[in-house]
């Protein structure tokens, strides 16, 4: 099995420069304090086990709004840190600030389901190869898991081609314009995902 080959298609950077993908942003605050202070707290010997730590935390200690009926509408990783709760896509900017605060570049990924869904891509030092993680939580069927390679991603969900699911192909430095529109709509105690757009335009 080639190492290299994820079942979920390839991926690729949409900024030449990986800086971008450790750069802090409105979304990305890892400059935040409390977020640098989660981030140090998480951090092991190496660089593999820091990022498993990162993502064991988000996927198993943030919850999912749609799990436990609370909806924080928090989308910015700080904001999801206090708030303990978000859906997929706050999580991956939580997912994507402690990485990045650790040295480990980090962007965002996009799933087409019923509604889309956000994941992550990361490079881990000495590889060239990005590779998806979903911190979405494993309840309710979910089973995202740590993958170091293309060839062993293990995201939440698994694709039905038939109602025209699939990955997107791209790792997104910063949040897209027409998602992060939508997740500013998003209030507080309000369930659902109504303001999510459902298609993003780089389909495979």
């Amino acid at each position: 099995m080639d190492p290299s080959v994820s079942p979920h298609g390839p991926l690729r950077a949409d900024r030449p420069s990986l800086d971008a993908y450790l750069a802090a942003d409105e979304v990305i605050d890892h400059h935040h304090p409390a977020v640098a202070e989660r981030a140090a707290a998480l951090r092991q010997a190496d660089p593999v086990s820091t990022a498993e730590a990162v993502f064991a935390f988000v996927r198993d200690r943030i919850d999912h709004s749609a799990d436990v009926g609370r909806w924080s509408a928090a989308h910015r990783a700080s904001d999801v840190l206090a708030a303990g709760n978000a859906i997929c896509h706050g999580k991956a900017h939580l997912l994507a600030a402690l990485l990045r605060a650790n040295g480990i570049p980090a962007g965002l990924c996009y799933q087409r389901l019923e509604v889309l869904h956000g994941l992550n891509g990361i490079l881990l030092p000495g590889s060239s190869w990005w590779v998806r993680l979903d911190g979405r939580g494993n309840r309710n069927g979910a089973d995202g898991r740590f993958a170091t390679t293309p060839a062993t991603e293990h995201p939440a969900w698994t694709n039905d081609p038939a109602l025209g699911q699939h990955h997107y192909p791209t790792v997104y430095a910063a949040t897209p314009p027409a998602l992060l529109d939508g997740l500013r709509r998003a209030r507080p105690g309000a369930a659902g995902f109504g303001y999510l757009p459902l298609e993003l335009p780089d389909r495979p």
